[in-house]
C-alpha cells in the first residue's frame, strides 16, 4: 500500500475545553477508547471498552412460528394487514432481549498550582491520532497528550511542563454504578465491576488498572486516589479487560500490559503508536480546495457551515475524520463498530448502542474498501461469523428453513431472533453478504472467497430459496411477511400498516444475493444442484424495481401512500446504493425513477409537514446515505448539498454526527461519520459497473484538487488530480494485473495491466 505525506493540516482544534460530551475529542485503538475533555484544573477522560455490555444470552426464537406463515401470507395477499400483524406479534416475535453497550468509567484528573492560564488550545491530530492540550500558566508552558496505543493496548496520558516540579495531579477512576476502585500498590489504581451488577441484566465483568510513572516528585496511592506532587513529568497508562475475552485472571493480564508499557520510554511508545496508526491513515490524502475559513477553530467552522458558508476543506476534514474514527473503533481482533462506534457515556444509551442491521451497522463499513481501510472490515466479518450458529437455529426453528437468517439487530449475545420492537425482517444476512462479496470485488482474494465469503453467501441464499413463495396472481416469487425499514403505508380507511408481501428492498437484496452467489460460484468453478436452484428461482423472482404511476420507484409491491413521506429510510433505493442494479447508463429509466423517489422523500412528498422529528433532512445517517445516492446518479450539485446539509444540521462541535431525538439536542450515532466519507469517495471515483469512473459527480465547489489512494474494484488503487473541474491526471496502480476500463465523462479507454503496473493517464488518452 502506498503511504502519502499528507497535504493538509488534519486537525480538529478549539480555543476552550469541552463542557459536554459532544464537544470532547475521541481516541481509540478498536478495543479501548476515551473522550478527552481537555479541562484545565479538572480534566475528564470518559472511558470505553468494546466488550462491556449488560445482558446475558437467552433463547428468543419462537419455535414453530413457521406454522403460522401460510395464514399470515394469505391475509397479506388479501389485504388483511391488521390481522396479519396480530398473528405476527402473537406467534412470531420473541421477547425483546435486554442489555446495552456501557461505559467502562471515567478517569478524573484534578490539577493544582495553575494560575493566570493563557494561550489555551485543544486539538485532535488525525495524522498522529493524538489529542493534545497546551496552555501557559505564568512562565510555564504545559502540554497534555492522550492517545490509545494499539501495539500496547493501553491508553497513554502524558503530562509535561517547561518548568521542573510544576505538575501536581490527583487521579481517580470512577463509574456511576456497578464498580469500585481501590489503590494498587504505591503508583496505581484498580477498578473492578460488572455491567448492571446485581441486576437480572448483569452482563460482562471487567477490570481496569491505572499506573503512574513520574520523573521527579512524589507519587502515592491511597483510598482509591492516586496523587502526584511536584513532578517534572507524568505518564499514566490505563489498561482494561473483560471476562468476555476469556481471561481467567484479567488482573494478571492488566499487570503484564502495564509492565510492558512502563518498560519503554514515552517517546518510543508514541513513535510506535503513530507508525502503527499511520500505516492505515496515510494511505489516502484529499484536497478539495481551501478558503480563509480553514484557519478558524473547528467549532467556528461548523457554525459558519450552518450559516451556509462554503468550506471545502471542512468537507475534506469530515472525510478524514470518518477514516480516523473507523481506524480507532474497528481493528482486526476487536468488536465491530456499534451504533456509537466505540464511544458511549451512558449506562442506558439510546437504542442500546447496539448493532442495527436495517442500515446502521452496514453504513459503518461502506467506507472500508474504497477509502483503503480493507482490514477494518474484518470485525464486521467476525460479527457475522459469531452470529452464524444462532442464525442457523433461527432459520430452522422460527422460519422452518435451511441456511441462515438474522433479524434487524443484535448485541454481545449475538441473537438472531425476530423480536418485539420492530417486526419481521429477515434480510440482514443478505445485506451483510454484500459486504463479503464487495470485499472480494475490491481485493480479488480468491482464497477468502472460497473459504470465508462464499460459504456464508451460500447459506444466506439457501434461506431465501426456502423463504420465497409464489404470488397468487403473478406466479412470481416474493418475500414475506416483511416490511420496508422502517416506513409504513396508509390504507384506504386511514389506518396504517407496515407488513406486506414483496417489498422492494427485500426483492432487491434477494436478487443481489442470488446474482452474487452465481458469480462467486462461477469464479470458484462450482456448478451443483444449489447453483441450478438459484438460477431457477432467480429467473422467477419478482422485480424489486417497479415504477409507479407518478414515475417514482415504488417502495412496496403495490402503489401505497407513505405514512411518513419524509421518512429517514430510503430502503427502496438500495439497488442504487449500496447496491448496483440501478445505474444511470445501464438502466436510465430506473435511475430517473430513483431520482424522483429521492426528491419526493427529501421534500416530504412536496409538503412542509413534519410527521416525525427523524425525517430525511434532519438525520445524520440519512443525509450521509443521500450523498452516495446522488453521486451514483451523477448529480454533483445535489450530492454536494447533502454533504453540506450534514455539516449544517447533524454535526456536533466535535464533528461527531447526530440523530435528532425529542427533548434533546440530539444523540450521537457514528453511522453518518462513517457513511459520509463513502459518499465523498463515490463523488470522486466509482467502479461498481465494471469500469473505473473518474470524477463522476464533481461539484463546482471543488473546482481544483486531488485525491490519492482510493481503491477501485478489481484490486486497483487510484490517484486523481483535477483543475477547473476537468481531469488533469489519473494514476492507476494494478495490484494483481488484469484488464481495466477507465471513464472520464464521455471518454473511455480499455487497458491490459500486469501485477504492479502503474498507468498514468490524462483526458487525451481517453477517447470520446
Amino acid at each position: 500500500m502506498t503511504s502519502y505525506v499528507l497535504c493538509d493540516d488534519w486537525r480538529l482544534w478549539y480555543e476552550q475545553p469541552a463542557e459536554r460530551w459532544e464537544e470532547a475529542l475521541p481516541v481509540g485503538n478498536g478495543q479501548l477508547g476515551a473522550m478527552v475533555y481537555g479541562g484545565i484544573d479538572k480534566d475528564l477522560l470518559q472511558l470505553n471498552d468494546d466488550t462491556i455490555w449488560s445482558g446475558n444470552p437467552g433463547d428468543y426464537d419462537r419455535a414453530g412460528a413457521y406454522e403460522y406463515f401460510p395464514e399470515i401470507r394469505r391475509l397479506l395477499f388479501e389485504g388483511e394487514y391488521h390481522q396479519a400483524r396480530e398473528i405476527v406479534n402473537a406467534q412470531v416475535l420473541g421477547d425483546r432481549p435486554l442489555g446495552a453497550y456501557q461505559p467502562l468509567g471515567d478517569l478524573v484528573l484534578e490539577f493544582t498550582g495553575l494560575e493566570k492560564v493563557e494561550d489555551y488550545r485543544r486539538e485532535l491530530d488525525l495524522d498522529t491520532a493524538v489529542a493534545r492540550v497546551t496552555f501557559s500558566a505564568g512562565d510555564a508552558h504545559f502540554v497534555r497528550e492522550v492517545f490509545s496505543s494499539a501495539p500496547l493496548n493501553v491508553i497513554v496520558v502524558r503530562l509535561t511542563c517547561s518548568e521542573p516540579g510544576r505538575i501536581s495531579v490527583r487521579a481517580r477512576l470512577d463509574r456511576a454504578e456497578g464498580a469500585s476502585t481501590t489503590s494498587k500498590g504505591e503508583t496505581g489504581l484498580l477498578l473492578r465491576g460488572q455491567a448492571d451488577q446485581g441486576k437480572p441484566t448483569a452482563g460482562v465483568a471487567f477490570a481496569a488498572q491505572l499506573l503512574a510513572i513520574t520523573e521527579g516528585g512524589n507519587v502515592t496511592s491511597a483510598d482509591g486516589v492516586l496523587s502526584v506532587e511536584t513532578a517534572d513529568s507524568v505518564t499514566l497508562f490505563l489498561a482494561s479487560e473483560t471476562d468476555f475475552r476469556g481471561f481467567a485472571d484479567p488482573e494478571s493480564e492488566l499487570a503484564r500490559r502495564l509492565e510492558l508499557a512502563a518498560g519503554n520510554s514515552f517517546e518510543a511508545i508514541r513513535e510506535e503508536h503513530m507508525a502503527d496508526y499511520r500505516k492505515f491513515f496515510r494511505r489516502v490524502d484529499l484536497d478539495l480546495g481551501r478558503t480563509e475559513l480553514a484557519g478558524l477553530p473547528t467549532d467556528e467552522r461548523i457554525r459558519r457551515a450552518r450559516d451556509g458558508e462554503i468550506d471545502p476543506s471542512l468537507t475534506a476534514l469530515q472525510f478524514q475524520f470518518g477514516r480516523y474514527l473507523l481506524i480507532s473503533s474497528s481493528r482486526p481482533g476487536t468488536m465491530a463498530a456499534n451504533l456509537q462506534g466505540l464511544w458511549n457515556p451512558d449506562l442506558n444509551p439510546p437504542w442500546f448502542s447496539g448493532y442495527h442491521f436495517d442500515l446502521n451497522a452496514q453504513m459503518n463499513y461502506w467506507l472500508t474498501e474504497v477509502t483503503n481501510l480493507s482490514e477494518m472490515h474484518e470485525p464486521l466479518f467476525d460479527l457475522i461469523e459469531r452470529m452464524r450458529d444462532n442464525a442457523r437455529k433461527t432459520a430452522r426453528d422460527v422460519y422452518g428453513a435451511r441456511g441462515i437468517v438474522m433479524s434487524h439487530r443484535t448485541n454481545l449475545t449475538f441473537f438472531t431472533s425476530p423480536v418485539r420492537g420492530l417486526t419481521v425482517w429477515p434480510m440482514t444476512a443478505g445485506w451483510l453478504s454484500q459486504h463479503l462479496w464487495e470485499h472480494y470485488r475490491f481485493t480479488l482474494d480468491r482464497d477468502y472467497l472460497a473459504e470465508s465469503a462464499y460459504p456464508i453467501m451460500r447459506e444466506t441464499a439457501e434461506f431465501f430459496l426456502d423463504w420465497l413463495v409464489e404470488h397468487p396472481e403473478s406466479g412470481l416469487l416474493v418475500s414475506g411477511p416483511s416490511f420496508s425499514p422502517e416506513n409504513s403505508f396508509l390504507l384506504p380507511d386511514g389506518s396504517w400498516a407496515e407488513l406486506s408481501m414483496g417489498p422492494a428492498m427485500d426483492q432487491q437484496i434477494i436478487a443481489e444475493t442470488f446474482d452474487s452467489c452465481l458469480e462467486a460460484a462461477s469464479i470458484l468453478g462450482i456448478d451443483d444442484a444449489f447453483v441450478a436452484k438459484v438460477k431457477e428461482k432467480r429467473n422467477r423472482l419478482a422485480s424489486g424495481t417497479n415504477i409507479g404511476s407518478d414515475g417514482r420507484l415504488m417502495e412496496w409491491a403495490k402503489e401505497y401512500r407513505e405514512r411518513e413521506p419524509g421518512h429517514r429510510h430510503v430502503s427502496h433505493l438500495y439497488a442504487l446504493y449500496p447496491g448496483w442494479t440501478i445505474t444511470s447508463r445501464g438502466t436510465p429509466e430506473l435511475a430517473e425513477a430513483a431520482g424522483k423517489a429521492l426528491v419526493h422523500r427529501l421534500s416530504s412528498g412536496g409538503t412542509t409537514q413534519r410527521v416525525n422529528i427523524s425525517d430525511t433532512n434532519s438525520v445524520g445517517w440519512s443525509l450521509a446515505w443521500t450523498i452516495s445516492l446522488w453521486a451514483r446518479l451523477g448529480e454533483a450539485r445535489q450530492a454536494h448539498d447533502a454533504a453540506a446539509a450534514l455539516l449544517e444540521r447533524a454535526t456536533f462541535p466535535n464533528m461527531m454526527s447526530l440523530h435528532p431525538r425529542a427533548n434533546t439536542p440530539g444523540v450521537f450515532q457514528i453511522d453518518a461519520n462513517l457513511g459520509a466519507p463513502a459518499g465523498i469517495a463515490e463523488m470522486l471515483l466509482q467502479s461498481h459497473v465494471g469500469e473505473i469512473d473518474l470524477l463522476p459527480a464533481l461539484p463546482v465547489q471543488w473546482a481544483t484538487g486531488h485525491v490519492r489512494g482510493l481503491r477501485a474494484r478489481g484490486a486497483f488503487e487510484v490517484d486523481i488530480e483535477w483543475d477547473q473541474g476537468e481531469l488533469k491526471q489519473a494514476t492507476i496502480r494494478s495490484r494483481l494485473g488484469g484488464p481495466v476500463r477507465v471513464r472520464s465523462g464521455s471518454r473511455t479507454a480499455g487497458f491490459s495491466t500486469r501485477a504492479g503496473e502503474i498507468l498514468v493517464l490524462d483526458s487525451n488518452l481517453l477517447a470520446e
